[in-house]
């Protein structure tokens, strides 16, 4: 990452002549100020013109980069967890687009221009540059679900490998043993973590694991429905199954339903996330508890600590799952 000693070097300047460009003083000559711009762009300096943007003024308003749908009523709790912990400090929440048409105008830029004093990202591309070039950018963020760190980068995240080793000891205290495991994307701390729980829980109750028996889908009824389907056509289907969500729970089941089963009479579900949606799904939905509204105050908390203290450590905060024991859950039957 560029200093501003190189841009200074780099635009044949003084470090003070570069420094009253940042601040934009009125002292310096536009031939003067376009080679100092020409150096920083062509340095790609960021990190202290985020830095600097952010001493001279406080907008109070926190900004958000969310890759999701509103209609998912995991956002609709996190937000509200966000909006309440933003609120109690005086701080408003901005929604930023993360589908900028010009290529010239970064995520970084887009911050400045917004002058916000923090950032909350939820959802995001691991592999995004302009998201990776924020992260060095010294901006306070926090990241939800993503362990993606920088210089004044935390994230916030519920213990899902818990999660889903509790929902595996579950089924198997109810006598299952054929126990599947419905995923999201693998590549991702969420789902790598699930998955890890689900293999622990496996191996500490002495059960095999079958490839066969995990399936990879979108985080929806539709990828929840598409990966029951495939599992109901394996020579032994499971008789228990772990979802990633509870709306990929809700496509499971229906899938179960297709086919003239019952659940949990012939197959056992659980989801994972105890949104609103698991007590409106019929049979009430056995699910594991990520506390989401507590993850969002977590990161609102954890942001306006960073933004008011600079010597404030970018934090990692696993808040604790728990199991929430409904009704698409019951003994094996032969």
């Amino acid at each position: 990452m560029a200093s501003i000693h190189e841009v200074a070097k780099q635009a044949g300047v003084s470090v003070a002549t570069v420094s009253k460009v940042i601040n934009n003083y009125s002292d310096v000559s536009s031939k003067t100020r376009n080679k100092v711009n020409k150096a920083i762009e062509l340095l790609n300096y960021q990190p202290n013109v985020v830095a600097r943007s952010l001493v001279k003024k406080r907008s109070w308003t926190v900004g958000m980069f969310l890759l999701d749908f509103f209609t998912n009523p995991f956002i609709s709790e996190l937000l509200d967890g966000l909006r309440k912990s933003l609120e109690d400090s005086g701080y408003d929440l901005l929604f930023l687009s993360p589908n900028l048409s010009n290529p010239d105008y970064t995520f970084t830029k887009h911050c400045i221009s917004r002058n916000v004093d923090g950032v909350v990202m939820f959802g995001v591309d691991r592999t995004n540059q302009n998201f990776l070039d924020l992260l060095q950018a010294e901006m306070p963020t926090m990241m939800i679900d993503t362990d993606l760190l920088g210089p004044r980068t935390g994230y916030v995240t519920a213990d899902n490998r818990i999660g889903a080793y509790l929902g595996v000891q579950h089924l198997v205290e109810l006598g299952h043993k054929r126990i599947a495991f419905i995923s999201g994307d693998l590549g991702c701390l969420v789902g790598q973590t699930r998955f890890s729980g689900y293999q622990e829980g496996l191996r500490s109750n002495d059960l095999p694991y079958y490839d066969q028996y995990v399936e990879v889908e979108k985080y929806s009824i539709e990828g929840g429905y598409k990966a029951m389907k495939r599992l109901l056509q394996l020579p032994e289907a499971p008789s228990g199954v772990i979802c990633s969500s509870d709306y990929m729970a809700t496509g499971a089941i229906e899938a179960i339903r297709e086919i003239g089963m019952r659940v949990p009479d012939h197959i056992s579900v659980v989801g994972f996330d105890n949104t609103f949606y698991a007590e409106l799904s019929m049979p009430k939905l056995t699910t594991i508890n990520q506390n989401i509204t507590l993850m969002g105050m977590k990161a609102g908390e954890h942001l306006i600590r960073m933004i008011e203290n600079p010597d404030y450590s970018p934090p990692t905060e696993i808040v604790p799952a728990n199991l929430v024991v409904r009704d698409s859950t019951g003994e094996y039957k032969e």
